[in-house]
């Protein structure tokens, strides 16, 4: 199967969006949970430290805000804008414990599945899609933003896959709540010296203007 371009994606969505109803613009916090690799990882010794390091990133919190256009009268396209914060720790016994951080910047491209109405956006909604993740890791002993910090920069495709709710605020504003499931679909090779998957389940709520 031919491999199609992130940004072409993009395009060809808005391309469809373009055929479909006024967008509706939404804003929402996130709180997100890593799980496998993400939330813990363990290396063996090395030259450097001769013993087993952990890695392990805590609860994150972050925020979105998505462009929706309904395109007919069960699907809408979601072109989403997210970012969120991850603090964690390297520890090694005999070793001094490393001050981990992650952010992450995403461009996404869903499509939601509405099976009562799209065109208002209420109900249940399926959703699923791809984005590109801007990742930022940092490693310090100290204050990462202030002490001797470690960086490494990190893109790669991600994939999500989740449910949510709209509910009915007063005219055609809605709120809506949504449960997912995101993780890195390349640059996770650990033999070519990749981070882990960055895989986290994410809890939102948010407002449909």
């Amino acid at each position: 199967m031919p491999r199609i371009p992130f940004p072409l994606l993009l395009l060809l969505g808005a391309s469809l969006a373009a055929q479909g109803s006024d967008p509706r613009v939404s804003l929402g916090l996130n709180l997100s949970f890593p799980t496998g690799g993400f939330y813990k990882s363990t290396y063996g010794p090395t030259s450097e430290v001769l013993s087993p390091q952990t890695e392990t990133y805590d609860m994150g919190a972050g925020a979105q805000i998505g462009l929706t256009y309904p395109l007919d009268r069960h699907v809408a396209f979601r072109g989403v804008l997210a970012g969120q914060f991850h603090g964690g720790k390297n520890t090694a016994p005999g070793y001094e414990n490393i001050n981990l951080e992650h952010s992450m910047v995403s461009l996404g491209a869903e499509i939601h599945i509405y099976p009562e109405s799209a065109l208002r956006l209420r109900g249940p909604y399926f959703f699923g899609g791809v984005s590109a993740d801007f990742e930022r890791f940092d490693r310090s002993f100290g204050d990462v933003d202030w002490d001797y910090t470690d960086t490494t920069h990190k893109s790669r495709l991600g994939g999500t896959l989740g449910l949510g709710h709209s509910f009915p605020m007063g005219g055609s504003s809605r709120w809506y709540l949504e449960a997912a499931y995101h993780t890195s679909l390349t640059g996770k090779d650990a033999a070519a010296g990749d981070p882990p998957a960055t895989s986290f389940l994410r809890f939102a709520v948010g407002w449909v203007f």
